[in-house]
């Protein structure tokens, strides 16, 4: 294994000859003839409708090895009942690609609340039940029972966010890797182009999977006490130091040199080591360390050692400089251990463009004729512009997936595609929903110094404040959007992804821009709360950044004649959020009468560090042990809904447990029919309590599936997130009726849908 990972050739480099492109992959052996093919190469399965567009993971995962000469079929949304589905296509010649989809499995089928969604929005018709919980392990399974010597590699948002141990909120226990349930022989995270190319040239090439062990971006299972040659390893608990997140030292910086010891006689001269001689040794000697999180056994019992884990975890996240990680799952003779290689070298803005620039279909297989498909109504007018997020909120899981550093397109690849939209999109009518991405204005930025990006170890370039190396500079994405609405044909751009106010005001000529021309009447933004206490759980800026964006929009809507409002988002009982929090949040909507419409509590999703405060009590943002740092944590039934009340404080049906509450808390001044009070002493008439309604057999707000014009999740390639889901706003002045389905993508993300642009963490 070498001693830093191999990086590969750039993406096009490694193209075959060209190979006439399939109109689409094919689903069936019909398909597989009328190609000349007598096997499949490669076959992907997945938990989505296949639509051959770059925003769902199979379709660019196919195409891009499409590009190297293979053939690629896939398998959607097979029957799991048996292995029989599974040989649909034959046994592939090198490998299933296996994926649950763009969405968590279980995130896709649940509700914060614990019950079953009732429409799927990456299945035709929105029909709901189309794949099993944990559908990554239940689909790898059956692959392997059907053909047992084939190759199984799994990927997706399912792998990358359950790659080690990890809280599983639907069984309320910490579960194990992913690896060894599912089977498989290796796991594939995060952006994982080059990796995916790399492994498919060398098993194409006669090499055995279980050689492979030195890709980025890769993890598989090994016998205890395994170690590439000339490694060290390391104990997390040596690491773990006390400190602020934002004081990381440069893990190469150059230390003061010491004084020389007296020569003895005869020897030799002392050789003066250069300063980038010492700093390249240290690199050297980094990238051949891995480093020891506690085992499987510990954290599943130790909910400070869980969260200890997530807290080295989440450090070791820099391609830059995060080392290998190894955590032992089992005891006694059985015992194997997980090992993840560092993460993937970010894709180059060339590569970006040779990813997206594929030969879609940009459509659903035939196979599915009119059926509609909620997933794909709400991205087909939209374009991807870039990947990553650096705000490093906790409740998200783009650095998990996507990484923190931004991949952008060149600014002639968008045009093409919305070019291509224009002309082959017969029911395109003019209107752009989105350019955009994780964020809709994070394209280009990036660290002013590659050695700093390279040596940084902050979970965020944004918090407590902007990082003053951070390039902030929204020209080239204003330039995107003068040049996209020139074009020919296009008449609207509206910008549907979600947008980082924060840095937004450090460019009034953006937010101008923006405001001008680009919002459709209703602009997303996500403050999340009003309190200190909870915003610094979530590592989210203040509403100083919310009120001094607010007027910006205010200023420049005024100067376009045009009425246009905020539609804020605010999550319900986030980790580190108290009672009086949530009621200190309704009193601020109450005063600017801002009417939530949608609501959801936080859904703790796996590898977050939300997640991990949620289930361990302990705040991973600092040092952890059993007397650091507690957080407060909602947990009950009772409470949670008392908090989601909160953000519907207009609702009759939640005033019944407001007005409980607000006794509990001694605030009974709050209840009253004056202008001070936030809920009424009385019912009106004809409007039954939660339990009467439950009671004649009504179905409750937290059980529904995500409605139209949510977002649910495709995936972005390699790509992210995680977050909990929407509560949007309604009235004066942030009101309006809730954004159209159009108004934006599918989000990369593990949580469900939230129509502000984008989840937080998408996958393959």
């Amino acid at each position: 294994m070498a001693a830093i990972m191999s990086q590969p050739a750039e993406l096009f480099s490694r193209a075959a000859p060209p190979r006439k492109p399939a109109p689409f992959l094919p689903m069936s052996r019909a398909e597989m003839q009328a190609l000349g093919w007598k096997e499949c190469d490669v076959v992907l399965v997945t938990g989505d409708a296949y639509i051959d567009h770059p925003s769902f993971g199979m379709a660019l995962v196919g195409r891009l090895l499409e590009s190297l000469g293979l053939r690629v079929g896939i398998i959607s949304q097979p029957d799991w009942t048996s292995a029989e589905p599974f040989r649909a296509l034959g046994k592939p010649r090198l490998y299933f690609g296996i994926t649950a989809g763009n969405m968590d499995s279980m995130v896709n089928r649940y509700t914060s609340d614990r019950k079953i969604r009732s429409d799927d929005a990456y299945t035709p018709n929105a029909e709901a039940n189309k794949r099993p919980d944990r559908a990554l392990t239940v689909y790898a399974q059956r692959a392997r029972e059907a053909f047992p010597d084939a190759n199984i590699v799994i990927g997706s948002i399912e792998a990358s966010l359950r790659r080690i141990a990890h809280y599983d909120y639907w069984s309320d226990k910490v579960r194990r890797s992913v690896l060894p349930d599912s089977k498989a022989d290796i796991l594939l995270f995060g952006n994982a182009e080059r990796a995916l190319i790399d492994l498919t040239l060398r098993l194409a090439a006669g090499e055995p999977i279980e050689s492979i062990r030195d890709l980025r971006g890769t993890a598989f299972m090994a016998r205890p006490g395994w170690l590439p040659e000339g490694w060290s390893e390391v104990d997390s608990l040596s690491l773990d130091r006390p400190g602020r997140i934002e004081a990381h030292t440069d893990p190469y910086a150059v230390e003061p040199a010491h004084a020389a010891a007296p020569a003895a006689d005869g020897a030799q001269p002392v050789r003066i080591v250069p300063a980038a001689e010492r700093v390249a040794a240290r690199r050297a000697e980094r990238g051949r360390t891995v480093v020891r999180l506690p085992a499987y056994e510990a954290v599943k019992d130790d909910p400070v050692l869980y969260a200890h884990a997530s807290r080295v975890f989440h450090l070791e996240s820099n391609p830059g400089n995060a080392r290998a990680l190894v955590q032992r799952h089992g005891e006694g003779p059985g015992a194997r251990e997980v090992w993840l290689n560092p993460p993937p070298i970010p894709l180059s803005t060339p590569e970006m463009d040779f990813v997206y620039g594929l030969p879609y279909a940009r459509a659903p297989h035939p196979v599915y004729g009119g059926a509609r498909i909620p997933a794909w109504d709400m991205i087909k007018f939209s374009v991807n512009i870039m990947r990553g997020c650096f705000g490093g909120c906790t409740f998200c899981s783009i650095t998990e997936h996507e990484g923190r550093i931004i991949q952008s397109r060149s600014e002639a690849s968008i045009l093409r595609e919305i070019e291509e939209i224009r002309d082959k999109q017969p029911d395109f009518k003019g209107h752009i929903s989105d350019l955009g991405g994780p964020t809709a204005n994070m394209y280009r930025m990036a660290c002013k110094d590659p050695k700093i990006e390279r040596s940084c170890r902050r979970l965020s370039c944004v918090y407590p404040g902007i990082c003053e190396n951070l390039g902030t500079d929204h020209g080239p994405l204003i330039q995107i959007y003068r040049k996209a609405r020139a074009l020919p044909g296009i008449k609207r751009i509206t910008i549907g992804s979600g947008l980082r106010y924060d840095l937004a005001v450090r460019s009034p000529e953006y937010v101008k821009e923006l405001v001008t021309h680009h919002v459709s009447g209703l602009l997303k933004i996500a403050p999340e709360h009003s309190e200190d206490g909870p915003l610094s759980k979530m590592m989210k800026p203040g509403m100083g950044s919310y009120e001094a964006f607010r007027k910006l929009f205010e200023k420049y809507s005024k100067e376009a004649g045009k009425k246009q409002h905020l539609v804020p988002y605010f999550i319900a009982a986030h980790p580190g959020t108290t009672d009086e929090d949530m009621l200190n949040l309704a009193l601020w909507l109450k005063e600017r009468d801002f009417r939530l419409d949608q609501v959801q509590t936080f859904l703790p999703t796996p590898m977050a560090l939300a997640t991990a405060m949620y289930h361990s009590r302990k705040n991973p943002l600092k040092k952890v042990s059993a007397e650091s740092e507690a957080v407060e944590t909602v947990r009950t039934g009772k409470i949670r809904k008392l908090h989601k009340a909160f953000l519907r404080w207009h609702d009759p049906e939640n005033w019944p447990i407001l007005r409980e509450g607000l006794m509990r808390m001694g605030r009974a001044d709050l209840i009253g029919n004056g202008p001070s009070c936030l809920v009424p002493r009385g019912q009106p008439a004809g409007v039954a309590t939660p339990a009467a309604a439950r009671a004649g057999g009504e179905r409750g707000r937290g059980s529904r599936g995500p409605r139209q014009g949510e977002r649910p999740a495709p995936l972005r390639p390699g790509g992210g997130a995680s977050r909990s889901g929407p509560a949007t706003a309604r009235g004066k002045p942030g009101g309006g009726r809730p954004p159209r389905p159009e108004q934006g993508k599918p989000a990369q993300s593990g949580q469900p849908g939230r129509r502000d642009g984008r989840n937080r963490a998408g996958g393959r």
